[in-house]
């Protein structure tokens, strides 16, 4: 069998980020010819990428990075929650959101095309990296960008949910409880007018039906719509919710006698809709 140095393995490893016994392998079955090790390493890895990128990945964690009036939330996916808290991938996850609050890309594929700071991989090399080292699909889903002139706060809980309250004033305290508020009641929009037309019109139709099936008048059924969906624009609505922490006061009303304007905020849900 053909002698394979230590060196040439590590200089193959460094070309193809393939692991250590991978390139052994290839190096072996090209007789030691670098460049057709290379080649062997690039179809095998190739495939095996592919195959496990087809994968489901509804697991992994919400990552968040605010510096000054910058701040970005990330969804990271695996397939495990065993992977999910592994610490590389978790560093990972933090270094995007990092690396997408410092570059502020517009979209996925501006991100994936961004190279890692002290590395010379671009984000979707990264990625391909932790595939084939770890044995599972990883993707970042989705991210959402905050460039303000106002303030930001963030709250995460267990790396699964993520929030960020853009915000005026000078109660970050106050600020805080809202943004814990929105991770436990989930709001779909800051007020009512905010809610998107769609989901309006999906809940009008189920009020219309629940009225139906009551079988009353038609006056009546008007007033059962009108109490439905007065009920859950109060219910998904940021500002009308009653706050979590004194069941006296809505958000609104907390956040005037803070003296709070809070002027938009996103929520991630780990694995939302998939």
């Amino acid at each position: 069998m053909i002698k394979i140095s230590a060196k040439t393995v590590g200089e193959l490893r460094s070309k193809t980020l393939a692991p250590i016994m991978e390139c052994k392998k290839a190096l072996i079955e090209a007789n030691g010819k670098l460049s057709k090790a290379e080649e062997i390493l690039r179809i095998k890895l190739g495939k095996k990428i592919l195959n496990i990128s087809n994968r489901n990945a509804k697991d992994g964690v919400i990552a968040i990075y605010i510096s000054e009036k910058v701040g970005s939330l990330v969804e990271i996916n695996c397939e495990t929650d065993f992977v999910a808290k592994n610490n590389e991938f978790i560093k990972f996850s933090k270094k995007i959101a990092k690396l997408i609050t410092e570059n502020t890309p517009i979209n996925l594929d501006q991100l994936n095309n961004l190279k890692i700071k002290n590395n010379l991989l671009t984000v979707d090399e990264k990625c391909k990296e932790l595939i084939s080292r770890i044995g599972e699909n990883i993707k970042i889903r989705r991210f959402k960008l905050f460039k303000t002139n106002n303030n930001l706060i963030s709250y995460l809980h267990d790396n699964k949910i993520g929030v960020i309250v853009e915000y005026n004033g000078d109660n970050e305290s106050a600020v805080k409880d809202v943004a814990m508020h929105i991770a436990a009641m989930k709001p779909i929009a800051l007020s009512s007018d905010q809610i998107p037309k769609k989901i309006i019109e999906k809940e009008y139709s189920l009020a219309v039906l629940k009225a139906q099936q009551l079988g009353k008048s038609i006056n009546l059924n008007t007033k059962i719509i009108d109490n439905f969906m007065q009920k859950f624009f109060k219910e998904v609505s940021l500002l009308n919710q009653i706050f979590i922490k004194n069941n006296k006061q809505t958000i609104e009303k907390m956040l005037k006698l803070n003296k709070i304007t809070i002027k938009s905020f996103s929520i991630f849900v780990l694995g939302e809709d998939l």
